[in-house]
């Protein structure tokens, strides 16, 4: 028992701390899920946020001190979304002859992803700087973090809301699939990238590898347009009415 204490000591003194606990959560999340049969509420990404922030409440460690050693697998999210496009560059003749339909698919996508969440929040009486923060969060969280500023939101309450979105999808996305009749991998998986992309990506690709193109496809599609529209879209409608 000594020895553990020991252990714990250094660890969390050290930026090892952050980096032993990610993976050390994210494995046994991971070997849970298979274990229940990769059950959609039992997603490890949702596992892994659970037990890290209780560890990190129970163990009083700050959240730079957990990062310090966190970051090392953080770096590594850039080159895991630019692998991204290999499965794109080899379904490419594909893509190119649906590609009128599926940019029509993510602007509408798009716009009803960002446009549902800000209209309820402004329905609700959600402040404005709430709504600016609602409205990227189907695109991944550090573009959502980008986004969220220039249009008055608060960037990190964006990235809460980008993750709970991802989150939502990955754990909601089957069950409403097949609950609508939805059977096609590829209609699947870029449904799931639209709204929930980079978490949800994921998740199709676990499901089928034509899903995870797809989604993929669609999560590149999503950053690329809210990029540049959503600053002009919410500026031009929702900014006037949220600042009389």
């Amino acid at each position: 028992m000594s020895s553990f204490v020991e252990l714990w000591v250094y660890l969390s003194a050290t930026p090892l701390f952050g980096l032993t606990a990610t993976l050390t959560v994210y494995v046994l999340a991971v070997a849970g899920y298979e274990r229940l049969g990769r059950a959609p509420w039992a997603n490890p990404v949702l596992v892994s946020v659970l037990l890290l922030g209780g560890l990190l409440v129970l163990s009083d460690t700050a959240y730079p001190t957990y990062f310090s050693g966190a970051q090392f697998i953080h770096f590594l999210l850039g080159p895991a979304v630019v692998a991204l496009a290999w499965p794109l560059w080899q379904k490419r003749d594909e893509l190119r002859q649906r590609a009128g339909p599926l940019l029509a698919a993510a602007l509408a996508g798009g716009l009803c992803a960002a446009g549902s969440a800000v209209g309820l929040g402004w329905l609700l009486g959600l402040p404005p700087e709430v709504l600016a923060s609602l409205a990227p969060k189907s695109v991944t969280a550090p573009v959502a973090m980008g986004l969220a500023e220039p249009l008055g939101g608060i960037a990190a309450l964006a990235a809460v809301f980008a993750v709970l979105t991802g989150l939502i999808g990955a754990i909601c996305a089957k069950p409403l699939f097949d609950l609508l009749g939805i059977h096609r991998p590829e209609l699947r998986g870029f449904a799931i990238g639209t709204t929930s992309h980079g978490l949800g990506a994921a998740r199709a690709w676990q499901v089928h590898p034509d899903a995870g193109a797809y989604a993929s496809l669609a999560l590149g599609l999503q950053v690329l347009l809210t990029s540049l529209l959503l600053p002009l879209l919410y500026r031009w409608l929702v900014a006037p009415s949220a600042h009389p």
